[in-house]
């Protein structure tokens, strides 16, 4: 498949649309292009609004021809997660409990992209409620790992890294509570970036005050995910976390000399089970890494009590967000909301307690390493892709997991601790299936690991062992047997 518009960067597409060398229009259809050849085999989208969106291009095209000013993502389209509410498009939450809801009104998260001048051009796939790492569900059906199809594409927000990985959108957002920005980000070759809490503004958590729920940007490159932040960063009186912040920080990438860099590393935190193929991966590219940089060593760390914290954050989410349907009929809900609630409602306030007072102390001992490091780095997924028939991973390295998301533990360890965290690719596994390289830095150091994230970005380019991996276009455009594969709910359900 030769390249086309929908190739191009987001923030190179938005260059060109400022100096009036490329259409909103052009863009769209190009994006809408691909989306028609490559869909169908990997099936990232949810709703689509893609009769709106032109027209949205065409008004993003006047403003220009007017002279009138355009926001940071001017005439760029974007596919949003089907947990974000979004005003006149069909908004499901991956469950038949909310298969007809058309929210009247954008959330506040969706409402800043528009306002940037953002175009939504569909919602993207997302296990139900977002509960769990493989994006699959009864109404939109499962999506394909655009590198195997076959293959687990990541979750929650495994809809927005097919549809970044394959070019089908320029732009696409994400949400986090344990890794569910950064695992598909991961496993499909994409940036998927977990800001520090209150960085990025929420109207709807309903538990305001826990650092636990993220919203953010996902692209395929850091300076795309940086334009995307610089839209969204900032304080808004509806999030009792957020806190004021500077654009210009994220936009602007200062020029780093890798060699300055300090950089600690862990496998597995001293917690989590990780297959040893991808430990072995893992230390190939460290080495690679390790020349590239100043100073990498391992750092010793013993964070299994971040188990137990999880369990009882991720509960309290679920029971805060489910307890009027649970309560309802617990059959409206899928087997994982539901084993969420149940978990949560035993609790007792002194597990809580017990809970809070354990993450506190979790999260003093880890920040101390960064006064002798920038970063400290560690795979993002403990296993190659395995495939989306298969609900969760269910063993690592012959151990037996107790639940079904403590195989993502790598990810929602660093939720426990609240840091700014990210997946950026980092070359391919043993299976030849993209490698992601969770990069975590101090609260509220956000800009900062952006800017190291992205110096590590360009010298990874030049190493075809660290490169970002592309998925084969042409096979997944004319293999019609790859479209059987992937359960494909009818187009009337997807056109609002």
């Amino acid at each position: 498949m030769s390249a086309s518009l929908a190739d191009l960067s987001a923030v190179e597409a938005r260059r060109l649309i400022g100096e009036r060398e490329l259409s909103p229009v052009e863009l769209l259809d190009a994006c809408l292009a691909r989306i028609a050849e490559i869909e169908p085999a990997v099936n990232a989208l949810a709703a689509t609004a893609f009769e709106r969106a032109r027209t949205e291009a065409r008004r993003a095209e006047q403003v220009l021809v007017n002279g009138e000013a355009a926001g940071l993502l001017h005439g760029l389209p974007i596919g949003v997660k089907d947990l974000e509410e979004t005003a006149g498009l069909l908004t499901t939450y991956g469950s038949p409990l909310y298969r007809d809801y058309v929210p009247a009104s954008d959330n506040l998260f969706v409402a800043r992209l528009r306002a940037a001048g953002a175009i939504v051009a569909a919602k993207t796939n997302v296990p139900e409620m977002g509960a769990g790492a493989n994006t699959r569900n009864v109404v939109w059906g499962a999506t394909g790992n655009p590198f195997d199809t076959r293959l687990n594409a990541g979750g929650s927000s495994g809809g927005s890294a097919v549809a970044l990985a394959t070019g089908m959108l320029p732009l696409a957002t994400g949400s986090d509570l344990g890794g569910s920005l950064r695992i598909p980000a991961a496993l499909c070759g994409v940036v998927g970036f977990r800001a520090s809490p209150g960085l990025v503004p929420s109207g709807q958590r309903v538990l305001g005050w826990a650092p636990n729920w993220v919203s953010g940007p996902m692209g395929r490159s850091i300076a795309d995910v940086r334009l995307q932040l610089a839209a969204l960063a900032g304080h808004d009186a509806a999030d009792p976390l957020g806190y004021p912040a500077g654009i210009d920080a994220f936009i602007q990438a200062p020029r780093i000399d890798p060699a300055m860099l300090r950089i600690g590393y862990t496998e597995d935190f001293g917690a989590c089970a990780v297959d040893p193929s991808i430990r072995a991966a893992f230390r190939e590219k460290i080495a690679h890494l390790s020349r590239l940089v100043g100073h990498c060593e391992p750092v010793a760390l013993d964070l299994r009590g971040a188990h137990r914290v999880f369990d009882v954050v991720r509960a309290q989410e679920f029971v805060a967000s489910l307890r009027e349907t649970y309560e309802r009929d617990p059959s409206l809900l899928g087997a994982n909301t539901r084993a969420n609630y149940e978990m949560g409602s035993a609790l007792t306030l002194a597990d809580v307690a017990r809970a809070d007072t354990q993450r506190t102390a979790l999260y003093r001992q880890f920040q101390a390493h960064f006064a002798r490091y920038d970063v400290i780095v560690a795979p993002v997924s403990p296993v190659s892709p395995f495939p989306w028939t298969t609900p969760h991973c269910e063993e690592v390295d012959g151990e037996r997991l107790e639940n079904y998301y403590r195989w993502v533990a790598l990810t929602y360890i660093v939720t426990v601790l609240t840091n700014p965290s990210l997946s950026l690719p980092c070359g391919v596994d043993h299976a030849g299936m993209p490698f992601g390289l969770q990069m975590i830095g101090p609260m509220r150091g956000d800009a900062r690991l952006l800017d190291i994230a992205q110096t590590l970005e360009s010298a990874f380019a030049r190493d075809p062992a660290l490169a970002r991996p592309v998925p084969d276009l042409q096979r997944l455009s004319a293999n019609d047997a790859l479209r059987s594969i992937i359960t494909d709910p009818p187009a009337a359900q997807r056109a609002y």
